[in-house]
């Protein structure tokens, strides 16, 4: 079975679905239908990616392609780095899933993402190709060092920007560990790190973004002014106030489209933004005058909309925001030092900067795990969907989506009765549950 693109490159189950005779030809059908001559290759701290690594460089280099490999390296180093050679990137990551998944996320020449077109023609000859067993004749590169990404990030501010900031780091067991509190000490700040031991399997287990619980505490704990907690991968993060309060995404574009507005550097003042905005985050902006473009949920498609607008700065609630003058996709780390800086220049900490730009409205996030395609299930659960919208009204909104990255339906509900928010969140959990063959069940939080 060959794996199909989702919204940020390909990902499943490593053995059943990905593995390295899989890889191995997708990195052939790369070769074959990337406009590259070298590609710039990472991987995160899985158990499976020296392997798949190593698996897709053989698929490259039959391919014909130059292949550098910088080893266990954030997503965004891998596209920084291809941005600055004009080389094609790839990274062997499943970003925030657990380490029995793993994947491939590609970056066409200059660290951009793949158009649809290029997208589909690779996914058209990996369906050709299918499985291809054995390495190649060419010698695999050693892991290079390259620290162009961490200096970029170090001189995307001024020179000790976070001197006397206490922080504290939570590395998801991820490809960040180690790396990004190196960088932000070189700007002053001290540093304590979290879930920085990566063992190949506990990788976003229990930590990093999307459980932040051990971050909240420890910033509080260590009396720190601030905390940040990156996914597996580095692209995406959240922050921890000084109080132990969640900071989402939300509140980090707020942070940063007020601070570039003011500077001058928001051009259009406009930002980019996905359906799972908060209602709190656009009447924030719309106080300060600035406006914002909708598109669906991923980062490509901000990314597009990006490009096409000539906006600078976009992002998601998850964490992933893209500044477009100084990155060409998601970074995590350069997202925490821009916040920060725009905190410490507007003399307020994180979290209460946060606070006064967005007042949120509850709104509720639930994961709702799927047998069947994802596409299907929301279909069929249309009209519970127009019912729950109907009883909300002009006071709130409904967002229920299959992931783009996962086998699961995405429900949000927002509304201003927090008790209502979860009734129907409820009631529509239900109602997918019901349409995928399974009457009861529990929801993970997204």
């Amino acid at each position: 079975m060959v794996l199909s693109f989702g919204t940020d490159g390909v990902r499943g189950p490593v053995g059943s679905q990905l593995d390295g005779p899989a890889v191995r030809a997708l990195g052939l059908a790369v070769a074959r239908r990337l406009d590259a001559d070298r590609v710039i290759v990472g991987r995160d701290t899985r158990h499976s990616s020296p392997e798949l690594a190593r698996a897709l460089t053989e698929g490259l280099l039959r391919g014909g392609l130059d292949v550098v490999s910088l080893g266990v390296a954030p997503t965004p180093a891998v596209a920084h780095v291809a941005r600055l050679e004009m080389a094609a990137g790839a990274v062997v990551s499943a970003s925030h899933n657990s380490w029995t998944d793993n994947g491939v996320k590609l970056f066409s020449p200059g660290g951009l993402k793949l158009t649809d077109e290029v997208q589909a023609a690779v996914q058209a000859e990996w369906g050709v190709l299918g499985r291809i067993d054995g390495p190649t004749d060419r010698s695999v590169p050693e892991d290079a060092v390259d620290n162009r990404w961490a200096d970029a990030l170090v001189a995307s501010v001024t020179p000790g920007a976070l001197s006397g900031l206490r922080l504290v780091v939570d590395c998801a067991n991820g490809a960040t560990s180690g790396v990004t509190a190196a960088i932000l000490a070189r700007l002053g700040a001290e540093v304590s790190e979290i879930h920085a031991t990566p063992d190949g399997r506990n990788i976003n287990q229990r930590c990093g973004s999307t459980h932040p619980d051990d971050l909240q505490r420890a910033v509080v704990e260590r009396a720190a002014d601030a905390g940040l907690a990156f996914d597996g991968d580095g692209d995406r993060v959240v922050a921890v106030a000084s109080d132990g309060s969640l900071l989402d995404g939300d509140h980090l574009l707020a942070i940063c489209a007020v601070d570039r507005l003011e500077r001058g550097l928001l051009h259009g003042s406009t930002v980019v933004v996905t359906p799972m905005a908060n209602l709190g985050l656009r009447r924030g902006l719309a106080a300060r005058g600035i406006s914002v473009h909708e598109v669906p949920v991923g980062d490509r498609y901000i990314l597009k909309a990006m490009e096409s607008g000539s906006w600078v700065l976009g992002g998601e609630q998850s964490g992933h925001l893209v500044f477009g003058d100084l990155a060409t996709t998601g970074d995590g780390t350069l997202t925490g030092i821009q916040a920060l800086d725009a905190a410490r220049r507007a003399g307020r900490s994180l979290g209460d900067l946060a606070t006064q730009l967005v007042d949120r409205v509850p709104q509720v996030l639930v994961s709702v795990p799927v047998d069947r395609p994802g596409v299907e299930v929301v279909a069929e659960v249309a009209d519970d969907v127009a019912v729950a919208a109907m009883e909300l009204g002009d006071g709130g909104r409904i967002l229920v989506r299959p992931s783009g990255t996962e086998p699961v339906i995405r429900v949000m509900v927002e509304a201003v009765d927090a008790t209502l928010a979860a009734v129907v969140a409820d009631r529509l959990c239900a109602a997918v549950r019901r349409c995928d063959g399974h009457g009861s069940g529990g929801a993970g939080l997204s």
